[in-house]
């Protein structure tokens, strides 16, 4: 299973800010998916039906830069506003380069990661749109970057979500660095105790800060606790990629870009702590010198390989899953992606819903960058 790909690590990054892997049963009724386009436009009556537009372009200078800056601030969340299980996503909402309410379009979400953190720009749109097919409201083009929330539209009802990025197993998944699993509740929130080893580890493997090393021995260390402890754990479809792929960001875009050595560097507890609690900037934070993807992945799986699967009859059961994408299989990700999630989300779209499904999906797969043999899939044919 020892992997050393440019290329799969590339693909592993695109898929780091989402997880859509909606692979259980939906209940057989109706849906958004399934209706007329007269239903389509009146259960969304209130809200403008949106023509997404295309992803926006890359950055015209995409060097380091001052982000924490006078006319980005931290501003604490206020009554309502909503935030979620990624620390990057509440970060760039709370210094204003997301809306503060935590509803945002997909071009949105694509600029602030991008102007933020100098996130790549096919990565970028690679990781919204996934999130957003799945989570996202396609008839007014908003995501909830947290829970579900009427902000983004009329509820549409199953099998559509609609859920924004705390729907477990569709953006957020097991393992997490600080966050807890689903089954025991909060999925979202910072955890102190998990933070409390994300720290335990840094010191132990990284002298006192967050670097590669760490993220190889801590993100085994999470995978065996999950096989351990929860009668749920699941490590199938996206999550098996995000875990890998979230593990490099510490070190990739959360350390300040004036140090160069991408390679060599860590993130310090302080920052850290900004970071994955507060949602807040480091002082005089600038984003990474270049724009990244992460880099790492397949060196931080390559130090404990495992195959996709899930804790079948409770805990200590985790079972291979043969049919399961892993890195060598990219193109069965993308396919398995549509056929298995998007498709039973949206059985029988029409209407407008149909048009900005096949307009998402067609960004989706121009972002993922070029599979070999892996032509476009069109479930809801073109336009």
């Amino acid at each position: 299973m020892h992997l050393n790909s440019s290329f799969l690590q590339f693909y592993a990054l695109l898929l780091a800010l989402s997880s859509p892997s909606v692979t259980f049963a939906f209940p057989a009724y109706g849906s958004l998916g399934g209706l007329s386009a007269r239903q389509v436009e009146a259960a969304t009556a209130g809200f403008p039906a949106v023509l997404p537009p295309g992803p926006p372009p890359p950055l015209t200078f995409s060097g380091a830069k001052l982000v924490n800056d006078k006319a980005h601030p931290y501003k604490a969340p206020r009554p309502g506003d909503i935030r979620g299980p990624c620390p990057g996503l509440n970060t760039l909402a709370n210094h204003g380069y997301l809306p503060s309410s935590g509803v945002a379009t997909p071009a949105q979400i694509i600029t602030a990661t991008q102007e933020g953190f100098n996130f790549a720009p096919n990565a970028a749109r690679f990781a919204t749109y996934s999130a957003h097919l799945v989570d996202g409201n396609l008839v007014t083009d908003l995501l909830s970057i947290g829970g579900k929330t009427a902000k983004t539209g009329p509820d549409t009802g199953a099998p559509a979500i609609i859920g924004g990025l705390n729907t477990h197993s569709v953006f957020e998944g097991d393992a997490s660095m600080t966050r807890a699993d689903f089954h025991w509740g909060d999925n979202h929130s910072f955890n102190q105790t998990q933070f409390d080893l994300f720290v335990e580890y840094s010191n132990k493997y990284g002298g006192g800060l967050y670097n590669l090393t760490v993220a190889a021995e801590l993100r085994h260390r999470r995978i065996q606790d999950g096989i351990a402890t929860n009668p749920e754990f699941d490590l199938t479809a996206i999550r098996f990629f995000t875990a890998f792929g979230e593990s490099s960001f510490p070190y990739s875009m959360f350390v300040d870009g004036r140090i160069t050595e991408r390679a060599t560097a860590g993130l310090d507890m302080t920052n850290a702590t900004l970071i994955f609690r507060d949602g807040k900037y480091p002082k005089d934070f600038w984003r990474a010198p270049e724009p990244t993807a992460g880099f790492g992945i397949i060196d931080i799986f390559n130090a404990h390989p495992i195959k996709p699967g899930r804790n079948e009859n409770g805990v200590n059961t985790y079972t291979v899953d043969p049919d399961a994408a892993d890195f060598s299989t990219p193109c069965k990700r993308y396919t398995d992606f549509l056929s298995k999630t998007v498709v039973k989300l949206y059985p029988n779209p029409t209407g407008v819903l149909r048009r900005n499904l096949i307009l998402n999906l067609g960004f989706l797969y121009d972002a993922q960058g070029v599979i070999p043999d892996c032509p476009q899939v069109f479930p809801y044919g073109q336009l």
